[in-house]
């Protein structure tokens, strides 16, 4: 007689999750020095629960800041990469939503964007021409952790603050302005464990190892598969955070290897890229992480039991947002406390896809669902990080 385990495996899946609960959920690492992480209130603290051990977490040294100009200001972008649809949505939001705005309020005069097609070097080039130009300010993002630092403390000596977002550089003369990826990487996986009921073989999808948040995501992932000993990574490739990129090596993983995968991890940018990649192998759909792409999130409609829900792990346009609020309110003297301001995780659900997607929705769109009005930065989550907290987009320079 076969014997039902399904109930046994639900059981040891509880059993699991409570033990995740008591580990990830009641410590908060301890910092010695003062400032930083330990003003920041509690609730504000649980963010920074599951944390890599690189990133930053001190007081800020814009904390007391002043711009060494009036506004308007100038601000640069020294952006890595530009080839897929989270990149083009980041831009768009600040060229034709977020830099409007501050420009009719007379707080920005000009941006500048470059790309070095992930070059260190180029980038580092561009950082500096960026300050001979004039800026006032230099947003990057999903940087190296490390080699961008002599440049980001020359710029520091200039007087011009350096922002990362989505990833994060370990100077302390930049603030970092990021989600949580070591969190949405356990997120993701603790989710997917649960998915295939405990056991099973999964493909993980980088975005670019070696950058931060593709390597934080990757720590968090594996750490949570760790509470589960019947689930087996069997294999890892790179996806760019890019469909076309994720497709393609994702099915030459699958021809290569013809035995059973039972769940896919991927970083998002790349889950669209996923699910065509299992479709075309002629394969049955599997669970799949699935991050905010509307593409996937189309899918998902049509086939509503595909999954049980999906995430915001980066969000583009939100991200946007964050980033710059972050910046704007530290040019204007509002002093941030911490080094690196963190946002987690945020779970979506097919019925948030319903509401954000028509039933006729395009399945190779290259837009993003993002999270409900402030869900991902609201201003009173920024006047937790803040010691001088004011509307950025109204603030006015002192007489």
């Amino acid at each position: 007689m076969l014997r039902d385990t399904r109930g046994i495996k639900s059981v040891r899946i509880r059993e699991i999750t409570r033990a995740i609960i008591l580990i990830t959920g009641l410590v908060i690492p301890s910092v010695a020095a003062a400032g930083g992480l330990t003003e920041l209130p509690r609730e504000e603290r649980k963010t920074y629960e599951l944390l890599d051990p690189k990133l930053p977490t001190g007081e800020s040294v814009f904390r007391t800041f002043k711009a060494q100009r009036a506004p308007p200001w100038k601000i640069g972008y020294a952006s890595t990469y530009a080839d897929n649809s989270w990149r083009a949505s980041i831009l768009d939001e600040f060229t034709n939503k977020i830099v409007p705005a501050f420009k009719k309020a007379g707080l920005v005069s000009e941006f500048i964007v470059t790309q070095s097609n992930l070059e260190d070097a180029v980038q580092i080039r561009q950082m500096r021409q960026m300050v001979d130009d004039g800026v006032d300010a230099i947003i990057i993002c999903c940087s190296n952790l490390t080699a961008l630092n002599p440049t980001i403390e020359y710029v520091y000596s200039k007087g011009v603050p350096v922002f990362s977002y989505s990833g994060y550089v370990t100077s302390p003369f930049a603030v970092n302005a990021t989600e949580n990826n070591m969190q949405g990487g356990f997120e993701a996986a603790k989710w997917l464990a649960e998915e295939i009921e405990g056991s099973g073989n999964v493909l993980l999808v980088s975005g670019i190892s070696g950058f931060a948040s593709s390597d934080s995501f990757d720590v968090g992932a594996k750490k949570a598969l760790e509470y589960y000993p019947e689930i087996k990574i069997v294999g890892h490739v790179d996806g760019k955070w890019t469909d076309k990129v994720a497709q393609a090596e994702v099915q030459k993983f699958l021809a290569a290897n013809p035995g059973r995968i039972d769940g896919i991890i991927v970083q998002s940018g790349a889950e669209n890229g996923v699910i065509n990649a299992v479709r075309q192998s002629g394969r049955d759909m599997i669970p799949i992480v699935l991050g905010g792409e509307a593409s996937a999130a189309c899918y998902w409609r049509r086939n509503p039991d595909f999954v049980s829900k999906s995430f915001h792990f980066w969000p583009p346009r939100s991200e946007a947002g964050f980033v710059w609020d972050v910046m704007m309110r530290t040019l204007e003297g509002q002093g941030p406390k911490i080094q690196t301001i963190l946002r987690p995780a945020i779970p979506s659900t097919i019925e948030d896809v319903m509401a954000d997607l028509p039933a006729d929705c395009d399945p190779n769109s290259e837009d993003w669902i993002e999270p409900k009005n402030t869900a991902w930065w609201s201003a009173s989550a920024a006047a937790k990080y803040f010691d001088n907290p004011a509307d950025p987009l109204s603030w006015k320079p002192a007489d």
